[in-house]
């Protein structure tokens, strides 16, 4: 059986339940508006160890992504360090991207990976 953390970590999984959570995306500028995911909430790394993030909801999970799965990890120790029930996704973007989930370039054309 599946436990909830396994569930979060998971990029399909995560993109099953995008109604259900809060994908927050710590990657660049830049590498964000290459492609990103739909209703994803754009919070670079930095901005987030600056303590950025209130607009988060606290009584909702969070799954943290980047482009491998490093930053995100940090991220993801962050929010759970100031109380969110917080998931690293692993293995990114890279990861959304092998599995052939849909995600978009700021300007709507199909999104890549930067």
């Amino acid at each position: 059986m599946t436990d909830t953390r396994d569930h979060l970590t998971d990029v399909r999984a995560v993109y099953e339940r995008l109604g259900d959570l809060q994908l927050v995306d710590c990657r660049e500028p830049y590498e964000w508006r290459a492609g990103h995911v739909e209703g994803a909430i754009h919070i670079p790394l930095n901005d987030l160890l600056a303590g950025a993030g209130t607009e988060l909801d606290p009584a909702k999970p969070v799954a943290v992504i980047c482009r491998s799965g490093n930053r995100s990890e940090l991220a993801s120790i962050m929010l759970q360090a100031r109380g969110f029930e917080a998931y690293n996704v692993e293995g990114g973007m890279e990861a959304w991207q092998a599995a052939g989930l849909p995600f978009t370039a700021e300007d709507g054309s199909p999104g890549r990976v930067a």
